[in-house]
């Protein structure tokens, strides 16, 4: 590990706003904020709004400045990411944003039912080759009605061509309330000051010339999630950790 992440470690581990958990699903470690992230941390009654694969922070960051009535805590297991937008929070003295640095696997430990009002999911890792490991799969949606309150909202936000059309398909085979839905988000007259905060990487896939998509939905608590029984074709373009893929290829 470098000197330099070594450092940002060592101050993540000495910030008052970062909570830091990187256990496994197989370890059983208790939470003893769940339930109280309002009363024991951010000492008010206001919504709280998660983003998951928060990376740099920058959504955290700019979604807490616009709305200083919400509470946001951005979620991720990279912590040498996330000390930018911990750092940048820390210096502007921000008290409604905290960072939990954990899996998101297991998410659900950390928060109790309907302790979550909004979700934002921001350029996950599509995960092509397996449907479980998606943030909107049918076994993540079922771990975020855990804590999110009944019919909250879920934002996705990505490059990926495959991920917004599996999230598109199991939203219609489930007949899930999207309130919208777009494959450029640029050119479709909905980037509002809050669609247009961009993340690092969001930039550099602009550069390249990628569109990005955007959904808005809401999840319910009632009804039993089930997968879309369709193939889908895979991103044709390097990506961050994201291999080479064909076109011709497809997956479900």
């Amino acid at each position: 590990m470098s000197k330099g992440k070594l450092q940002k470690f060592a101050d993540m581990a000495r910030y008052p706003h970062v909570f830091e958990y990187p256990y496994s699903v197989a370890d059983d470690v208790p939470f003893a904020m769940r339930g109280r992230w309002r009363e024991e941390f951010f000492h008010n009654t206001n919504s709280v709004v998660l983003e998951l694969g928060c990376g740099r922070g920058e959504y955290t960051v700019g979604l807490a400045e616009m709305f200083p009535e919400k509470n946001f805590i951005g979620v991720d297991i990279k912590g040498a990411r996330m000390w930018t937008g911990a750092t940048d929070s820390l210096r502007k003295g921000m008290k409604n944003v905290a960072f939990l640095r954990t899996n998101i696997e297991i998410i659900d430990r950390f928060f109790a039912k309907d302790e979550v009002q909004e979700l934002w999911l921001t350029f996950s890792d599509p995960q092509m080759k397996k449907a479980t490991k998606r943030l909107t799969s049918t076994y993540f949606l079922e771990r975020y009605r855990r804590f999110l309150s009944d019919g909250g909202l879920v934002h996705v936000k990505t490059d990926s061509n495959f991920l917004f059309t599996y999230t598109r398909l199991l939203l219609e085979a489930n007949r899930l309330p999207v309130e919208v839905m777009t494959d450029d988000l640029y050119h479709s007259g909905q980037a509002d000051e809050i669609l247009s905060i961009r993340t690092y990487y969001e930039q550099q896939w602009l550069d390249r010339g990628i569109d990005i998509k955007y959904i808005r939905f809401r999840l319910p608590h009632e009804g039993m999630l089930v997968e879309p029984d369709v193939e889908i074709p895979l991103d044709d373009y390097r990506s961050y950790n994201r291999s080479k893929r064909s076109g011709l290829e497809t997956s479900k």
